[in-house]
């Protein structure tokens, strides 16, 4: 499938809380005020942390010229959400503990953190507390109520039509060399010092030795609290170029470290295969799902559009 474009990640990020584990940097905390909405302020640390969020979904980081656009375009959907936040507190809308918890759980399982320790580091080393963490789970979660209180939870229709152009475009001859990759994420602590970095790095030094002396990945993640992702399989044409130079030279099962300013990487080429084209009748319900999602945001965007109507909002950036 195409990549998505960079600032077309905003919208992911922001509306739908992708809470995937991105890899920190150091970012400065700046309490200068960017914003005003209602009684609300936003901040530039604020910004910076959305920053490296959807860099990370995104996995590049924008030229400077394009960066000055992308911090526009967060900003606008920091006000969006700080509306739409002061509009589901108004309805009255909460979420249970014991939604949060299974929400939390699910987290830990979609991030491969085998425990509630590993859920602490990894939290940690995205610049939270464990109660912020949660309080962003739980501010996700009532979006997604208000989403459909706003909308309407009736699906929205989809022409088949509309369905066989998204499958022509994006699935249609998508064939071509595919690869199972795993990777395991270690990244540096925020503001690291020079020996925090030489500690990350002798880590990722000894989790390569023991997985090349045939350690197992979920046994490395346990003993190590580590968090890891498995891609899947992907489209080897739409990886980094560099990555997939990386890749081609490795056989199954063997492992290429990467380092990059944010931390280390071990990325585990689970397999290949030769990739064909699935079958319309196979993916079109899943496109079909894709489309009516899309829709719905599209209509809650337009939603949250009046309220700016209604409101005080001042940019100072």
């Amino acid at each position: 499938m195409r990549r998505l474009p960079l600032l077309a990640l905003i919208g992911l990020a922001v509306w739908l809380g992708v809470l995937s584990l991105p890899r920190p940097g150091h970012v400065e905390v700046v309490d200068r005020i960017v914003a005003e909405v209602n009684d609300e302020i936003i901040t530039m640390s604020e910004l910076e942390q959305m920053a490296k969020m959807v860099q990370s979904q995104a996995g590049i980081k924008p030229k400077s010229k394009e960066a000055k656009a992308l911090q526009k375009e967060m900003l606008e959907a920091l006000i969006d959400r700080k509306l739409a936040k002061a509009e589901a507190k108004r309805r009255g809308l909460t979420i249970s503990d014991k939604e949060l918890d299974q929400a939390v759980d699910d987290f830990k399982k979609n991030n491969q953190l085998p425990d509630d320790n590993a859920l602490n580091q990894a939290v940690g080393k995205m610049g939270l507390t464990l109660k912020e963490f949660r309080q962003q789970m739980t501010d996700q979660m009532v979006q997604e109520r208000l989403v459909t209180l706003a909308v309407g939870a009736k699906k929205q229709e989809v022409a088949d039509a509309e369905v066989r152009r998204f499958y022509d475009a994006n699935f249609r001859n998508k064939g071509g060399n595919q690869v199972h990759i795993q990777v395991i994420n270690m990244p540096f602590p925020p503001g690291a010092t020079a020996a925090q970095k030489e500690e990350v790095q002798k880590k990722a030094e000894t989790v390569l030795q023991e997985y090349r002396l045939g350690t197992p990945l979920a046994e490395l993640q346990r003993k190590h609290s580590l968090t890891g992702q498995d891609l899947g399989f992907i489209n080897q044409a739409d990886l980094n170029p560099e990555l997939s130079q990386i890749l081609e030279k490795l056989r199954p099962g063997e492992v290429a470290p990467l380092h990059n300013p944010d931390g280390f990487q071990l990325v585990v080429l689970a397999g290949r295969r030769s990739g064909q084209a699935r079958p319309f009748e196979e993916v079109s319900p899943q496109i079909r799902r894709l489309l009516q999602r899309q829709a719905m945001e599209k209509q809650f965007m337009e939603w949250v559009k009046t309220l700016r109507g209604k409101a005080h909002i001042k940019i100072m950036l």
